[in-house]
């Protein structure tokens, strides 16, 4: 019976950086070379831990490898500095992911990516068109919207008043504070508020699922329905209902049924 089988790496890219991963192989994966792996991209303040058991669930439910990493700055990958630039999606799609791919040894692979690491999933699979294959995202942004602002002010608030700044360090340790400026000091940033990644979806070719949660607290529902525009034919919009900003946590069922049949529409079965 076939195993999935994790392994921690670090992967060390070509100018030093060091990005911590964890790759998931089924035991049986050479019996199928052509199958492509599963790459899932983290939110702002996000790290391999965070994903919960969705990894696990996600791979399990498609049969396929999966790869999930903590981007520069993040968990246990090489530290960044701050001011972070405007454009750092669009760097880390188009500038950063391939070597990380790389480095993990990965050639055909399906993007995964929530809220931040949607953005970025988004720029990867149009600079990358001969690699990625398919695209899911999940709460990710093409432009700052009023709802983003509030949201991010809110969360400000929060993570001064609050044991949030705790929680967060189980994860990030004493980079706990940088990342959590990484991500409000930019998005508050008066320059930062033109971000617009919408000229990049023209050259997405592949099948795209683009999903939010209905209810997101930190998008406003026309980022799905512009994105999908954008893309054009090959990609759907899904909003799932009582869900906010994070649908693998919060609506996992809803969200992995719909990732899975849309893999398995990409002709890739479990069975």
């Amino acid at each position: 019976m076939p195993t999935l089988i994790w392994e921690d790496r670090l992967l060390t890219l070509a100018d030093g950086t060091e990005i911590y991963a964890s790759h998931g192989h089924w035991n049986n994966a050479g019996a199928d070379v052509e199958r492509p792996t599963l790459v899932l991209l983290h939110e702002a303040l996000g790290h391999i831990d965070m994903w919960k058991g969705f990894p696990e669930q996600l791979a399990q439910a498609t049969g396929l490898d999966l790869l999930v990493y903590e981007r520069r700055g993040y968990g246990r990958s090489s530290p960044i500095t701050l001011p972070r630039d405007d454009d750092y999606l669009e760097q880390e799609g188009r500038d950063w992911l391939a070597p990380v791919l790389d480095a993990a040894g990965l050639d055909k692979v399906i993007l995964v990516g929530h809220s931040d690491g949607g953005s970025i999933a988004l720029v990867g699979a149009a600079c990358l068109p001969d690699r990625v294959l398919a695209l899911i995202t999940e709460a990710a942004h093409i432009r700052v919207d009023d709802l983003t602002r509030a949201g991010i002010e809110e969360a400000v608030g929060i993570y001064r008043s609050t044991n949030l700044p705790e929680r967060l360090a189980r994860y990030h340790g004493e980079r706990t504070d940088l990342i959590f400026r990484a991500w409000y000091e930019t998005w508050q940033r008066d320059s930062f508020q033109s971000m617009d990644l919408t000229g990049y979806l023209k050259d997405i070719r592949c099948p795209a699922l683009i999903m939010q949660g209905r209810d997101d607290e930190y998008g406003e529902l026309a980022q799905v329905e512009d994105t999908v525009a954008g893309i054009g034919k090959h990609a759907s919009g899904l909003f799932i209902p009582d869900c906010g900003h994070i649908p693998h946590l919060q609506a996992p069922a809803a969200t992995l049924q719909a990732m899975q049949e849309f893999i398995e529409g990409l002709g890739y079965s479990s069975s």
